[in-house]
């Protein structure tokens, strides 16, 4: 089922949660709306699910405007991020419960109830456990049962809120992969909240990037983290390195050395004339040497600090000027090349430079 929001507005007191936001989301696909919190991207779901009720606008479920439907008649299934499990139910009649409470007319046999609680856990991986009871499972576990319970009563759209938020970092990875694997599957239309923009980087066909209320870009994974449309974005999605910069003609001064920079996201830029700017290097495309080379542009700095992260080695660089630290992500391999220790001068030659005016 394919969802259009169409200029959806927010307020809660003076606060404007959500200010004039519109996307549409193809049948069958899998987006994240990604952001800090507070950015009103829960708000905006709950809005799809009927659960709150927007100042203005609409949502759109194929083309059939359900913005005052009710949240049982929008066949949506919902994951929270705490699981939200009756306590006091086993595994089994946590997910056969959206089936029972049905009006009589469409309720299911005990049979057909059965048979499709045991599908589900099978799909779940955890048919096992239907007799077990929430508290004798583990998160990751409660978390599958949940998503379960939410397909049980066949939704045409799927919504989760900070689905593995609770979670800790290896379980959670393990779940972003088995909820691609099974999204794959179903081809159920499903729109994730999160923070993490490695999850949403990951798991998403499209990322839907919020910030104080409002879309700042859409795009596949590759899209928004290689082509950034505004700083904040580029801050957001991994980390970079910000300069202050005077803009000159395609050139950025950092460091007091010309560097060009990548102007396919505004042309125009190329055009600019001795004007403050903010150029953005990401740590990987912060490349080391311990001599100059050549005529390619580069300026010095002192490593401050040296952490290895498993195959990679991040370096902390200092200007003379005491400016902001600098980050270079390397290879370890690339790392043992360069010999390089604390307190040692390097040349630092920064590529992929991205601007935008101040």
């Amino acid at each position: 089922m394919s969802i259009e929001i169409k200029n959806i507005r927010k307020n809660f007191g003076n606060f404007s949660a959500l200010n004039d936001v519109s996307l549409d989301v193809p049948s069958g696909e899998l987006v994240a709306l990604l952001g800090p919190s507070g950015c009103g991207k829960t708000t905006l779901l709950r809005i799809i699910a009927g659960l709150e009720t927007p100042d203005s606008g609409s949502i759109h479920f194929h083309g059939t405007d359900a913005t005052t439907r009710q949240v049982r008649e929008r066949e949506v299934g919902f994951v929270f991020q705490h699981y939200a499990l009756f306590r006091h139910m086993t595994v089994f009649e946590n997910v056969a419960f959206g089936l029972r409470v049905r009006p009589k007319e469409t309720r299911p046999t005990d049979a057909e109830i059965k048979r499709r609680v045991h599908e589900l856990l099978e799909l779940v991986q955890l048919d096992w456990l239907a007799d077990r009871y929430p508290p004798q499972l583990s998160g990751g576990q409660r978390q599958r049962i949940a998503l379960a319970r939410a397909l049980a009563v066949e939704p045409k759209v799927l919504l989760l809120d900070e689905p593995f938020g609770a979670l800790d970092a290896k379980v959670r990875k393990e779940l972003r992969r088995w909820l691609r694997r099974l999204h794959d599957e179903l081809h159920i239309t499903s729109i994730f909240v999160t923070h993490d923009q490695e999850e949403a980087l990951e798991v998403s066909d499209r990322v839907v990037v919020i910030n104080k209320g409002q879309v700042e870009q859409i795009g596949s994974p590759q899209e928004v983290y290689d082509h950034p449309v505004s700083p904040f974005v580029y801050q957001f999605l991994g980390n970079v390195n910000q300069f202050n910069s005077q803009i000159h003609e395609g050139e950025a001064n950092i460091g007091g050395v010309a560097i060009k920079f990548d102007a396919r996201h505004d042309t125009k830029l190329n055009d600019v004339k001795h004007s403050p700017g903010l150029a953005y290097v990401r740590p990987h495309d912060i490349e080391i040497r311990k001599e100059l080379n050549g005529t390619t542009p580069a300026f010095e700095a002192v490593v401050s600090y040296i952490h290895a992260i498993g195959p990679l080695v991040r370096l902390e660089l200092q200007r003379d000027d005491q400016s902001e630290v600098i980050e270079s992500e390397l290879t370890r391999e690339r790392f043992l090349q360069l010999n390089v220790e604390v307190g040692n001068k390097v040349y630092v030659y920064p590529r992929n430079v991205r601007v935008f005016l101040s």
